[in-house]
């Protein structure tokens, strides 16, 4: 297959493998191409999720309408604690 990319196109691929953080074209082509299969995943997962996404916010604007807000600082050590408790090890 020949693909003929656009100047900046090729430009962008020259400017990262002369970084030196890719040794040739293939290697920027490929970090692009996993790039987009992440984010194809992850809007599937969004529409998959969308239902259980929303019931969450409706929750969320109960509460806060019955003023049960948190701290913001506390609010982002819950998530890190969260976060943590995923990343534990299992076993």
């Amino acid at each position: 297959m020949t693909i003929d990319l656009k100047p900046e196109q090729q430009r962008v691929i020259d400017l990262a493998v002369g970084s030196g953080a890719y040794q040739n074209p293939d290697e920027v082509l490929d970090q692009a191409f996993e790039i987009i299969r992440e984010q194809l995943q992850l809007e599937d997962w969004m529409v998959e999720q969308r239902a259980a996404v929303a019931a969450h916010i409706e929750t969320g604007f109960a509460q806060a309408e019955r003023g049960e807000l948190i701290d913001g600082d506390a609010a982002l050590e819950m998530l890190r604690q969260r976060r943590a408790e995923r990343l534990k090890p299992q076993g």
